[in-house]
């Protein structure tokens, strides 16, 4: 039984999907189907939650629009996700971000990842 779920699981997992953690500002294209035709619905906001393991994964975004919160959890390995496209890496000491919805305006601002500098 377990077995038969790895092998699923490993046929499911091959969808390329970028690195991205938790403070990173993503740009999610979702697949809407109207009618005959499908469009590209963009969401664009920062993750503040991952969850779960191998395909079972999931990761919260959240964005303000009109001065409403609105979160949404997208399954990463869900075939109605089109891509994930990472616009704004940032620097974060939480693993949830829970705490930006009680923020308004620059509170909710999130600092920019500092990179490593090679040594020579």
């Amino acid at each position: 039984m377990i077995d038969k779920i790895k092998l699923i699981e490993g046929e499911l997992s091959v969808k390329e999907m970028p690195e991205f953690n938790i403070g990173d500002t993503v740009k999610v294209l979702t697949k809407i189907p109207e009618g005959d035709k499908v469009r590209l619905h963009p969401f664009e906001g920062v993750v503040i939650a991952k969850n779960g393991s191998g395909v079972r994964t999931t990761f919260t975004v959240r964005k303000v629009s009109f001065g409403e919160g609105i979160e949404r959890v997208f399954p990463l390995y869900s075939p109605a996700i089109d891509s994930i496209k990472l616009v704004f890496s940032g620097q974060v000491k939480r693993a949830k971000l829970y705490y930006l919805r009680g923020k308004i305006g620059k509170e909710a601002k999130i600092k920019p990842a500092v990179k490593a500098e090679k040594k020579a």
